[in-house]
């Protein structure tokens, strides 16, 4: 981020300046109840930039204190998102690295008077915290003896407790007008299997007890995270001052990164998930990191894509069409250049040879000559696109084959259609045309112009391949509840056919179809059934 300025840059340079920290440490802290997805994006790229431009380093932490939502498969696939963004954290660690220290610090806290066993219901507890408006009432608990809550919470500790029959609650100020300070529940007791600890612990820290400890033991100095966590800055604050930790962390917030017509709630994507409304946290349709990198978006287009959207203080939401272009920026160079027909329509070459095959050698990309070439075959029957064809030219704006025109085919000849076939019920399955030999490869182009200039694929090596297009998750009826706004029609497929030299492409080969657009090859592609993702089109759609 050594070009991009913010704020947070800022702050950092002013603590090294009056020698508040010697290196600057940040970390990135997922829960591990679901896949990371393109708002996620910004965090990471924040946490990491940020600490990288100073010489300092970045921790992954993992907020496992609430083991009912978490899964060992989603601690694989964000360790997998990160390190595919580009990052590397410094140490993979997890707040249940910490439990004991948090368990101590907590007895701290009783013996400071400043918690205490709240024996009130959940319900009831909810209830007398009050509102905005109306100051919280007392727990009948709140004023116990220090010793009666050291009893009560080591019996919490050693399962005495059923699940909701008691917490252990912060005491600090119920008529706090925040209403994070009005006694916060720091543990609570659950009797769930834990990845890591496994059945040691059957009590837990809530998160807002256990992120600034764990901030703190680790030595964080710069805790980044985003604007919902700034009412709770105060709490964070009072837990690392009145547990007494060595090292004092600051917390930062910064706006939240929202993009048109894509939902980043993570509740929503595992809904959407379990239900079977996506084929998984990977499908290309799924703002997700894995899901956009299946789509064929690259690490660079997405880091690039956040860094211009600058770091603000307040949430701010930006158009599909800035992502797509910088995923084109990127693609413009990295993509070879190849010919796919999707929606094919035969052409036969009435006057070339019968049983004749050329080849046409042509370079992967004009501007990069290191990615190599390919031999394009060539012969008497081609496809071509079926929107490539009318039977009438309409009017000058119209730069394809038309009856009685001629256009240009990429790398080959000048072709000039006479003829049509229909089938059965009347629709073009066959155009019947002719060539010139004497423009192969555009020559005599400066003596007549044709028709514009299309592509093909030669018939007889032509590569059957399967083509999906995206839309939008969900839909504009924003009167709907967000589940019942599913765009059932967001994935569409069609089958075409791509030229010989893909025979052997792999996942997440790219390539850039001549004038269809940038496509990635679908993790899921075998070689004797090619599948190929759009990635964006070659053009905006944004008007």
């Amino acid at each position: 981020m050594e070009n991009h300025s913010n704020f947070i840059k800022t702050i950092i340079e002013a603590d090294l300046q009056n020698k508040k920290h010697d290196e600057i440490i940040t970390r990135f802290p997922p829960e591990p109840n679901g896949h990371l997805h393109i708002g996620h994006a910004r965090a990471i790229v924040t946490d990491f930039e940020s600490a990288k431009a100073y010489g300092g380093y970045t921790n992954l932490r993992f907020d496992d204190t609430n083991p009912v939502k978490e899964d060992e498969s989603y601690v694989h696939a964000i360790i997998k998102d990160i390190r595919w963004l580009g990052y590397e954290p410094k140490q993979i660690l997890y707040a249940s690295d910490y439990f004991d220290e948090m368990y101590e610090r907590a007895i701290v806290l009783i013996k400071k008077g400043l918690a205490y066993v709240d024996q009130q219901s959940a319900d009831q507890i909810a209830q007398t915290r009050g509102d905005v408006n109306t100051p919280g009432d007392k727990s009948p608990y709140r004023d116990r003896s220090i010793d009666e809550n050291l009893k009560l919470f080591q019996d919490m500790k050693d399962g005495k407790f059923k699940e909701g029959e008691c917490v252990l609650r912060a005491k600090i100020d119920m008529e706090s007008p925040n209403m994070n300070m009005r006694d916060p529940v720091i543990y609570r007791i659950s009797f769930a299997y834990h990845h890591n600890t496994k059945d040691k612990w059957c009590i837990y820290p809530m998160y807002d007890y256990a992120h600034p400890l764990e901030d703190a033991i680790e030595g964080i100095t710069h805790s980044l995270c985003s604007l919902e966590f700034e009412d709770h800055r105060p709490l964070y604050d009072w837990v690392v001052r009145e547990t007494e930790m060595p090292k004092i962390p600051r917390q930062i917030e910064f706006g939240r990164l929202n993009i048109e017509n894509a939902v980043l709630s993570k509740r929503f994507l595992r809904a959407i998930v379990e239900d079977g409304k996506v084929i998984g946290w990977d499908d290309p349709r799924m703002p997700t990191l894995a899901g956009m990198r299946r789509r064929g978006y690259t690490a660079l287009a997405i880091r690039n894509f956040i860094l211009s959207t600058g770091l603000s203080k307040v949430n701010s939401t930006v158009s599909t069409d800035m992502l797509e272009a910088a995923v084109r920026d990127d693609l413009q160079d990295k993509a070879y250049r190849a010919m796919g027909v999707i929606n094919p329509l035969k052409v036969t070459i009435t006057n070339y040879p019968e049983n004749e095959i050329e080849y046409i050698e042509s370079e992967y990309h004009q501007d990069h000559p290191e990615y190599g070439s390919r031999n394009i075959p060539f012969s008497r029957h081609i496809f071509i696109e079926e929107e490539d064809f009318i039977l009438e030219k309409p009017n000058k704006k119209y730069k394809r084959l038309a009856l009685g025109i001629e256009v240009r085919l990429f790398h080959a000849y000048f072709i000039k259609a006479n003829e049509v076939k229909y089938d059965e019920n009347g629709k073009i399955v066959e155009v019947l045309a002719t060539y010139d030999k004497e423009t192969k490869s555009g020559s005599g182009f400066d003596e007549r112009k044709p028709n514009g200039t299309i592509h093909f694929v030669e018939t007889s090596h032509a590569i059957p391949a399967t083509f999906n297009f995206f839309e939008p998750l969900i839909n504009d009826d924003k009167n709907l509840p967000l589940l019942e706004r599913f765009n059932d029609d967001s994935w569409h497929v069609k089958k075409g056919y791509v030229e010989h030299a893909l025979k052997n492409t792999k996942p997440q080969d790219k390539y850039q179809f001549v004038r269809n657009g940038y496509f990635n090859v679908d993790d899921d592609s075998k070689q004797d059934n090619l599948v190929f993702n759009e990635i964006v089109p070659l053009k905006s759609s944004y008007k």
